[in-house]
């Protein structure tokens, strides 16, 4: 077993892998072992024509693919493990795969590795700083979004529709009077003022009362999705069948009681300015960090592969997917319902894919230029953490990580300290 390392330009490499023939015999035995069920020979039971038959039958290179499937990973995960100092930094792009029985097995992978940093100024980076005053204008804003959560819907039964009003409604539509496709509806839910319907139409139900058959006119935009009817005049008979209303509780000491648990409305207001203000705090903090973060990178210098973006990108897009896939919906369906493709969006993924990897190598060259090193303690403190996210006994989380995994755990830690070292020297004016 053998990986011989051909460093190219660019930051590139080109790996090339052996391993002995007795490795590859055990891949093509357990090729031929998985896939002997299905295979059906006259004069031989089902899962039992020896391999030897098949290869003749089929050629020798029957179970060349699946054999090489099985092996290139392992061996590439085995020998980059032995290769210490070798850090690579892009998935592998596999050529030239040699493979016959009796013969070594051997291919080539085409890397990106780490690229050598050039690391800026990274102490006493100056950065505007963020305004966390909270104004009384914000403190109401909140106020008033808390009003509508204790909000009580009820129905209105002695008036008629007015602005802000959630009806039900019935409706007819028509063009030269004629009726159109889609433009019926029965006991359909509509907030006056929401502009869920075309413009205009929401306005001219203003006025009307419960059982009260009216007309309304309106146009379809030119840029209407139906096609049939963009820019065409049309009226709809409406009918609205229920009115009701939120009935807002009145901001008072009572409120705050039973919203807040306060005894009194201005101690209510100043739990609410606290909180807003850890809030702007919190995020004034990542808004340093991130600006920090950003002006180091322009003032280092770094060759980045595109190899590495690609790779940062495609993680993204797997990220992304996953996300989706939490809503019930594919990344599939995600391409068809917005029309585009893994090449486009991975395009599109690019510029944060460069930023992400451009602030992980200067993170992680503030890491080797300050030592920065992490206890034992601190990785305690991480796998704590995990327990409480997973919901699982810390003894058994930590079961699940390798010495690869665990390097990787560790070597995030440092880069969160990192963060914490820069963006606490920055100079905020």
């Amino acid at each position: 077993m053998s990986l011989q390392i051909e460093k190219l330009e660019h930051s590139m490499a080109k790996l090339t892998f052996e391993t002995d023939a007795e490795e590859l015999e055990k891949a093509l035995q357990n090729a031929y072992n998985k896939q002997k069920k299905n295979i059906s020979i006259p004069g031989f039971r089902k899962g039992k024509v020896p391999r030897q038959m098949i290869e003749r039958m089929y050629g020798a290179g029957v179970f060349y693919e699946d054999a090489a499937n099985e092996l290139m990973p392992v061996i590439y995960e085995r020998e980059l493990d032995a290769a210490q100092d070798l850090e690579v930094a892009s998935r592998p792009e596999i050529t030239d795969v040699n493979i016959e029985k009796g013969k070594p097995f051997s291919f080539v992978a085409m890397v990106a590795l780490k690229p050598e940093i050039e690391l800026g100024k990274y102490k006493g980076v100056k950065v505007e700083k963020t305004d966390v005053s909270v104004s009384d204008e914000e403190i109401n804003e909140r106020l008033d979004r808390e009003v509508e959560k204790n909000a009580r819907i009820i129905d209105v039964k002695d008036r008629a529709v007015q602005d802000g009003d959630m009806i039900t409604l019935n409706f007819e539509g028509f063009v030269d009077d004629v009726p159109f496709e889609g433009g019926k509806g029965e006991h359909y839910p509509l907030t006056i003022g929401s502009g869920q319907f075309i413009p205009g139409f929401e306005d001219q139900l203003i006025g009307v009362n419960i059982d009260e058959e009216t007309t309304v006119n309106v146009t379809f935009p030119e840029e209407y999705q139906e096609k049939s009817l963009a820019g065409k005049d049309a009226k709809f008979v409406c009918t609205v069948t229920e009115i009701r209303e939120k009935e807002k509780p009145e901001l008072n000491d009572e409120f705050a009681q039973d919203a807040g648990g306060f005894d009194t409305l201005d101690e209510y207001k100043e739990d609410i300015k606290k909180k807003i203000t850890e809030e702007k705090e919190a995020e004034a903090k990542r808004d340093k960090e991130d600006r920090v973060i950003k002006a180091i990178v322009e003032d280092s210098k770094m060759d980045i592969p595109d190899a590495i973006i690609d790779t940062e990108a495609e993680k993204l897009i797997d990220n992304y997917a996953m996300n989706l896939s939490y809503q019930g919906l594919s990344i599939d369906q995600y391409y068809q319902m917005t029309g585009l493709t893994r090449e486009k969006l991975m395009e599109q993924m690019r510029p944060q894919a460069e930023d992400s990897v451009k602030s992980r190598y200067v993170l992680e060259a503030v890491v080797d230029a300050e030592n920065i090193e992490v206890s034992e303690e601190d990785y305690d403190k991480e796998l704590d953490k995990m327990a409480e996210s997973y919901q699982m006994e810390k003894e058994k989380v930590s079961e699940f990580f390798s010495e690869k995994d665990i390097k990787n755990i560790k070597r995030d830690i440092a880069i969160r300290k990192a963060v914490d070292l820069v963006r606490d020297n920055a100079v905020e004016a």
